[in-house]
């Protein structure tokens, strides 16, 4: 009987031996799990996040006017720096302006033509400008309210309140177009009168004098009232077929009045922007926006394709596959990596015409999306109802770097070694 109970003990300890050995398993298969799931944690990307589209917050904002329509007119580079010298009037303490665009428009593209003229009509004559345009018509001609000088002078419906362009960039250019290929030997001057006449048809007379808030101005006195000085603004850009540290004018069709800009390495480009925009400073942005990533919806961003492709959810094949318009869409949907953007890569894109002078905006504070990633708030003028942020863009400092043509900006706004680099006093 005892020697039956003690192998019956014995095969309770084997049994629970057994029983133990394999619960000790269980416990180390558990743990070798949450060592698996950890490493998959620990690996997941920044950029991943399981809420799709950009959720932004502003780290800090300037004040600016109200986004405005610059419909369909070829005048960007008018609405972007008018709508920075409001600003600037506001920074001043001046109290909010409404200024007239047109008023600018109208003597720049008459200036333009009379350029173009002097140059036998191989130089173009388009709708464009740049910032220093602006500048230029401060400094010359002074400036009106946009009441005194709305810019349309045809319709009477609700629809005709925007500028449509379409037709006087034709008319305009068929005058600049007949004159300089007219084969005269001599010109006469009535042909300035005669395209005058098409910028009043369409936009109206620029006034000589004109009464706000009760009092009586010219052009430029008003421009004396608001305060506003010519001379304190510059413009910066980066690039290495001149030399750093020295002025040049920027090689596109719309800098025609060959305005002289600072050039500087791109990083110290990005400080000054940043300085500007942490001393209470907006800046008028000169961009590229062809760039598939700009997106109509108010993101602009430079993925890296290859990683962003994995990201996606995208096999290789699947996204050679891709239309450009579907491939813009992945890119765009959430937070991805970006290309790491060099000096070198702004040369490039700037000497094979990938990066083009074609759009002006307004830079005037910082954001973040969901994952702590900083993106600049700029001010377009296309409208309130053409993005997802009635009217404002969020731009990465990766774009901000790869496709800024050049930014104008208060010299006040500048960092002081930058400043003295410049020999800007």
């Amino acid at each position: 009987m005892k020697k039956i109970l003690f192998i019956l003990a014995l095969s309770a300890m084997g049994a629970n031996a057994m029983a133990i050995d394999s619960l000790q398993v269980t416990v180390n298969e558990i743990k070798v799990a949450i060592d698996s799931v950890q490493v998959i944690i620990d690996n997941v990307p920044e950029t991943s996040n399981e809420v799709d589209g950009f959720q932004f917050t502003t780290i800090d904002s300037i004040a600016i006017t109200p986004v405005k329509d610059q419909n369909r007119s070829g005048t960007c580079w008018s609405y972007s720096t008018i709508g920075f010298l409001e600003s600037e009037l506001i920074r001043m303490g001046k109290g909010e302006y409404d200024l007239s665009e047109m008023f600018v428009v109208h003597h720049t593209m008459l200036d333009r033509a009379e350029y173009v003229v002097r140059m036998y009509g191989t130089a173009q004559f388009a709708p464009g400008g740049s910032a220093y345009d602006v500048i230029y018509c401060l400094k010359n001609y002074g400036l009106v309210p946009q009441s005194v000088m709305p810019g349309i002078k045809y319709g009477s419906s609700p629809a005709d309140t925007l500028p449509v362009h379409t037709e006087l960039d034709a008319v305009a250019g068929g005058v600049v177009q007949a004159v300089t290929n007219s084969g005269l030997k001599k010109l006469t001057p009535v042909w300035k009168q005669a395209l005058s006449a098409v910028y009043d048809t369409y936009l109206g007379a620029c006034p000589e004098t004109f009464t706000y808030e009760g009092k009586e101005y010219t052009p430029k006195t008003f421009a004396q009232m608001l305060g506003l000085n010519a001379d304190d603004y510059v413009s910066i850009t980066s690039y290495t077929h001149h030399p750093f540290y020295t002025t040049f004018a920027l090689e596109v069709p719309d800098n025609w009045r060959m305005d002289q800009m600072y050039n500087v390495p791109m990083e110290e480009m990005m400080a000054i922007i940043d300085n500007a925009l942490a001393e209470g400073y907006t800046l008028a942005w000169g961009a590229d926006v062809s760039e598939m990533c700009f997106t109509r919806k108010g993101i602009g961003v430079v993925p890296n394709e290859e990683e962003a492709a994995d990201l996606t959810g995208s096999d290789a094949a699947r996204w050679l596959g891709l239309s450009a318009t579907d491939k813009r869409d992945e890119l765009t949907k959430k937070p991805l990596p970006e290309k790491t953007i060099t000096q070198e890569m702004r040369q490039a894109a700037y000497d094979s015409w990938e990066n083009t002078d074609d759009h002006g905006m307004q830079i005037f504070g910082t954001a973040k999306d969901q994952n702590g990633k900083r993106y600049y708030m700029v001010k377009n003028s296309w409208g309130t109802q053409k993005s997802e942020y009635q009217g404002i863009w969020y731009v990465s400092e990766a774009y901000m770097q790869y496709k800024t043509n050049s930014i104008l900006v208060h010299k006040d706004a500048l960092p002081k070694d930058i400043r003295k680099k410049l020999l800007i006093k």
